[in-house]
């Protein structure tokens, strides 16, 4: 009988703990991307205009006790572009490209609606590509570190969000096209704005 009435109150107990501490969701939205490509090896690139990008993924929420903060570590795919005008070729061409970003964020509930968050966002680029044929193969870095914050507001699941994320480091990338191997940055500095659902 004891230990019937010992799992009963450890069901219940975790129950409370899942339903209480631990919340997640899917989440998406749209991102405008700026500045992504800048300090080249070669003057070979002009007039870079930001294009809208999008992205999808999961999250999870932590409440961290005593304290009255939370941890949201997220997993999101992220797709970005940017128009740009290739000075070697005279032709206008987009850079796309493609990472995976998990930000780590710690954040406060605040007004019963209202969510405020800071933290890392570490991100790996999955691929990259410009849309001209005088560019045969692009590489760039696997893996950077940057920063996001921002804030939302929450309506029973559904929550809507905007975020502020710039990366810490340069990100490394280079092609080969006409004038060789050519290095350039495509470091990330963005505005996203999301919309999520808590499960």
């Amino acid at each position: 009988m004891k230990k019937v009435i010992l799992v009963m109150f450890l069901a219940l107990g975790l129950s409370q703990v899942s339903n209480g501490q631990i919340q997640f969701g899917l989440k998406g939205g749209i991102n405008y991307n700026s500045n992504s490509i800048k300090e080249s090896g070669q003057d070979v690139f002009d007039g870079a205009k930001s294009k809208t990008g999008y992205h999808a993924g999961v999250w999870l929420r932590f409440k961290i006790p005593v304290i009255g903060l939370y941890l949201r570590p997220e997993l999101v795919y992220t797709n970005l572009e940017n128009e740009v005008y290739y000075k070697t070729a005279a032709k206008t061409t987009t850079h796309n490209f493609q990472k995976l970003d998990i930000p780590v964020l710690l954040g406060k509930k605040i007004f019963g609606i209202g969510n405020v968050y800071i933290g890392p966002s570490f991100q790996y680029i999955l691929d990259s590509d410009f849309s001209v044929s005088d560019i045969s193969s692009v590489d760039g870095d696997g893996f950077t570190v940057g920063l996001q914050f921002g804030g939302g507001l929450e309506f029973g699941r559904l929550g809507i969000d905007v975020r502020w994320e710039r990366a810490f480091s340069d990100v490394e990338s280079s092609f080969v096209g006409n004038l060789g191997s050519v290095s350039y940055d495509t470091r990330i500095n963005q505005i996203t704005f999301g919309l999520s659902y808590r499960l």
